[in-house]
């Protein structure tokens, strides 16, 4: 009873307060009851620039095609006018290069055009180098594989006294005694010097490896060391009158100039250009190589390409690792798609070779691969330098690297970026009037169309991916000769564990080191 009585008394005095007790439910309820909402956040203000425009889709790029023309004593000419600067850019091109080279003589088309601007005309090396720089012109003269080339940039103000110059360096070169000396002990002091940069000893030693040595392809460009011991000045006359001749030239001229000055540069400068002698041509190493070579290769056919070649640098901190196997032709219907494939694979640094050793595992500054771009069937060539202790991890992760992509092709998200980086590359080829000239007359050294480079790039725009995964078959390792330069004691274990078999020990100048017989 007293407990009912104090209930009823609290209820009362509650009730006279104006308010009611709470339940156990009732603060429950309201102890959970959610906090009051933040005021929404002020609306973001409008981009003063509207909104963000779509992209169309990017446009093809054809390039500017030259006019042909005949120039003197049998040379043909490509003219590209480009009147926006006032700079005209000249490559006079010969079809001899180093494949011409004569057996025992690897190097005399790289160093008979080194000697074509060290005096031409009635001008010293001194004086013509002066009367270069006089004019603010830029010459130079070098050996390709498949050709020789001398260029000339120059403003159109200086053409026709710069242009003298170069057409004295092409038809009228001096070649005294007392320059050779000096230029020949600069290029065998080089060769010498070569050995010592492992980049430059790996693709030597690809080369030779995959070719074999002596072919015209399997020597480098530069020469070898034994043969340029042997060369002369009487060597390098009789190579120039074979193969810097009018009738072999491709004369390329872009810029800032018509096309009847051009005519009456060649008339007065080149006029009395003339082809003596018989033409230079490559003489390989076997008669098989001969007719190897008439059916468009350029390597010995009765060469067998090792599996694995090591060139032992004793103590280096790095290692340059390389895969080499055959390529095509530049005038092969198949490369501008396997150049997609490239790209994707080693030719930018978002390709799967440099994200997996540089960015993913930190071995290497940069890794690549090429088709090389030469008129007979050529090479295919993936190469890094790395750390010497990860040299084994690195190589058994490029040959990876290269089944996967002979395995499965390209992604969806690789062909669109690489046919976007393939228009880029194209628009900037021909960017400039030096790149355009420079262009052409590669194009005309490896005896392609004025037309090549517009029409490969429609067919990489409309590669599908079915078409490349077939092509990319073209970069399987299974058949690549692996190269290895770097030092032997190291790095041997290393690649033990790939499963390559036994290296074959070669040197610096691409030649096999046969084993010593035992006494």
């Amino acid at each position: 009873m007293r407990a009912t009585h104090a209930g009823a008394m609290i209820a009362l005095v509650a009730a006279a307060l104006g308010c009611e007790p709470r339940t156990p439910a009732q603060s429950a309820a309201r102890a959970e009851a959610p906090r009051p909402s933040a005021p929404p956040a002020a609306a973001k203000p409008a981009d003063p620039l509207g909104p963000k425009p779509e992209l169309p889709k990017p446009q093809p790029f054809t390039p500017p095609a030259p006019v042909v023309l005949d120039g003197p004593n049998g040379a043909k000419v490509w003219l590209l006018e480009r009147h926006t600067l006032p700079i005209v850019s000249v490559s006079i091109g010969v079809a001899s290069g180093a494949a011409d080279d004569p057996k025992g003589a690897a190097g005399l088309a790289h160093i008979t055009a080194d000697m074509l601007d060290e005096g031409a005309g009635t001008r010293s090396a001194v004086e013509l180098s002066s009367a270069i720089n006089d004019l603010g012109a830029t010459l130079s003269v070098g050996a390709r594989a498949d050709g020789s080339v001398a260029t000339l940039s120059v403003l159109k103000k200086n053409f026709d006294k710069a242009f003298s110059l170069l057409a004295d360096v092409v038809a009228r070169p001096r070649f005294e005694a007392k320059e050779w000396k000096r230029v020949s002990e600069l290029w065998q002091n080089d060769l010498r010097k070569r050995g010592d940069d492992a980049t430059r000893v790996s693709g030597l030693v690809s080369m030779a490896a995959l070719y074999g040595p002596g072919t015209p392809y399997g020597h480098p460009v530069d020469g070898l060391v034994a043969d340029a011991k042997s060369i002369g000045l009487p060597a390098v006359k009789a190579f120039y009158k074979a193969a810097w001749r009018p009738d072999h030239a491709v004369i390329t001229v872009v810029g800032d100039i018509t096309r009847d000055e051009l005519q009456q540069a060649l008339s007065r400068d080149l006029g009395t250009w003339s082809a003596k002698g018989a033409t230079a041509s490559a003489a390989p190493a076997t008669k098989g190589a001969a007719e190897s070579a008439a059916q468009g290769a350029a390597a010995a056919p009765a060469w067998k390409p090792p599996r694995l070649v090591l060139v032992d640098r004793p103590g280096a901190p790095q290692s340059v690792i390389a895969a080499v196997r055959e390529g095509v032709a530049a005038s092969d219907p198949r490369r501008p798609l396997l150049q997609l494939v490239n790209s994707a694979l080693g030719g930018s640094f978002t390709s799967r070779l440099n994200q997996n050793l540089r960015e993913d595992h930190g071995w290497s500054y940069g890794a690549g691969s090429a088709f090389t771009e030469t008129r007979l069937p050529g090479a295919f060539v993936a190469r890094a330098s790395v750390v010497t202790e990860a040299t084994g991890p690195a190589l058994k992760e490029m040959l990876a690297e290269l089944a996967k992509m002979a395995d499965s092709g390209l992604t969806r998200d690789e062909l669109a970026k690489v046919q976007a980086q393939d228009r880029a590359d194209l628009v900037s080829a021909y960017e400039t009037v030096n790149r355009t000239a420079q262009r052409l007359g590669t194009l005309a050294r490896l005896k392609l169309p004025e037309t090549f480079d517009g029409d490969a790039s429609k067919a990489r725009q409309s590669a599908t991916l079915a078409s490349l995964a077939e092509l990319a078959r073209a970069v399987d390792p299974k058949t690549a000769t692996v190269v290895v330069v770097g030092p032997r004691q190291e790095i041997l274990p290393q690649l033990q564990g790939i499963g390559l078999g036994e290296p074959e020990a070669w040197d610096v100048e691409g030649q096999p080191i046969q084993p010593k017989k035992e006494p």
